[in-house]
């Protein structure tokens, strides 16, 4: 019994300090007590995307990381792309079911399927591993924040190639405006937008291109008529003229071709390439080179006080996100057209049975022996992966489309809400079944 209500309170005291973080930051950015400004909590996530978090990406990953351990490791950014596809099928399930408003049927899968990989988990991780009683060994942290980082770059390309171009605007509900109209702008001042938006991803209204807010795969593969001739000079190549010589029009690109280049083209890679995927870059080349690696990593190294600087940033990294999560909570959630019944099904899908999904994965991987063996830590971080609400990337992606911003502010607060009673309910299911698988 004693030995019961000690795993207990070990799966649950981490959750706890978490929460008190997050109550900390809510309280310090409520607007009845406005102890600290947004713009505070701003400059705070800027911190966090550009240094705090990129170095404990860098310290933790790279001297964990070598050649044996990247074979070893494999199967980490394979779940998640395992649990982007279940997700995926969890949210055609919740738009069959809970019928959403059609131009949010998109929406309602993607927030389903991409979940947090980065802060969040990193987060549980580092309170879990500073918990007395800790079942993870020895190097808990190392481990834990190599493993979450190892998967980060798998996240972060989905999210730039597949999300961008599912979060844009159904084209049915998009108003095309004829050549020559004046539109009257309305731009978004950094105090009305919501902290969620640049809460991981600093700057996004730099971001914007010609095409970050229009219907652009549907319009190329739709072939609407009233897309000016300049808009998109690649469909304009000498496409159906017949005064033009054979030979010509048999080197001519095909219209399929031609179609996916301007898609592809109009997809923003560059993007992926932000400090802490540069970070997860780098120390997995230094790790992989033992010559580079005994520079940087090791009480000896000629270059330690330059990783030991970085650990002393990167401590700062989850208090920095556990009070950004409570300021972007104190701002409460914002009106929603989603609708009740659609707002329910994406939380239970994504915080219940997803989990539940997750655990069925991981068993069966261990049973195929795809897994490190007897790593509690490494099985930890893929359950996680299956645990935690939607990315808050995808608000600031919903943005940068102009499409659902109100909607992935008001489902982002509700899941986080929710979240602190799920996660606290599964991290004692897990450390009960770390046992077992």
């Amino acid at each position: 019994m004693t030995s019961s209500g000690e795993n207990l309170l070990t799966a649950i005291v981490p959750l706890m300090k978490l929460l008190s973080l997050t109550v900390i930051g809510l309280v310090l950015a409520h607007p009845k007590a406005q102890m600290i400004p947004r713009a505070t909590f701003r400059l705070l996530s800027k911190l966090v995307f550009a240094l705090f978090f990129p170095c404990l990406i860098f310290t933790e990953l790279g001297q964990s990381i070598t050649l044996q351990n990247i074979a070893l490791w494999w199967f980490i950014p394979v779940n998640v792309l395992f649990s982007t596809v279940i997700g995926c099928f969890l949210g055609v399930a919740v738009v069959l079911i809970c019928r959403p408003p059609p131009q949010f049927n998109r929406f309602t899968v993607i927030m389903t399927a991409f979940g947090n990989t980065g802060n969040l988990p990193l987060a549980i991780v580092g309170s879990v591993c500073h918990t007395k009683h800790s079942p993870f060994g020895p190097h808990c942290h190392s481990r834990g924040v190599a493993y979450v980082s190892f998967a980060q770059w798998v996240a972060v390309i989905l999210v730039y190639t597949l999300v961008y171009h599912m979060m844009e605007p159904p084209m049915q509900y998009y108003e095309i405006v004829e050549e020559g109209t004046e539109i009257e702008e309305h731009p978004i001042s950094d105090v009305s937008r919501p902290l969620l938006v640049e809460a991981e991803w600093p700057g996004i209204e730099e971001k914007e291109t010609e095409h970050s807010k229009t219907p652009f795969v549907a319009r190329i593969f739709n072939s609407i008529p009233s897309i000016s001739q300049t808009t998109f000079p690649d469909l304009d190549l000498a496409e159906g003229n017949s005064s033009s010589p054979r030979s010509i029009r048999c080197l001519a690109e095909p219209r399929v071709v031609r179609r996916i280049r301007s898609v592809a083209e109009q997809t923003p890679v560059q993007h992926v390439l932000q400090p802490p995927t540069l970070a997860s870059l780098l120390a997995i080349i230094i790790g992989m080179v033992p010559q580079l690696k005994a520079f940087f990593f090791g009480y000896d190294a000629p270059l330690s006080f330059i990783t030991d600087s970085l650990e002393i940033l990167a401590g700062a990294m989850v208090p920095s996100v556990m009070l950004i999560l409570g300021g972007m909570l104190a701002e409460g959630p914002k009106e929603s057209t989603l609708g009740l019944r659609t707002t329910i099904g994406i939380t239970v899908a994504r915080l219940l049975v997803l989990p539940l999904c997750g655990i069925g994965v991981v068993a069966l991987a261990d049973k195929l022996h795809l897994l490190v063996q007897g790593d509690a830590m490494y099985r930890f971080v893929l359950l996680l992966q299956y645990t935690t609400p939607s990315a808050i990337l995808l608000g600031a992606i919903a943005s940068l489309r102009g499409c659902a911003v109100k909607e992935a502010s008001a489902l982002l607060f509700w899941q986080h809400v929710f979240a602190l009673f799920s996660l606290s309910v599964y991290i004692v299911i897990y450390f009960k079944l770390l046992t077992y698988i």
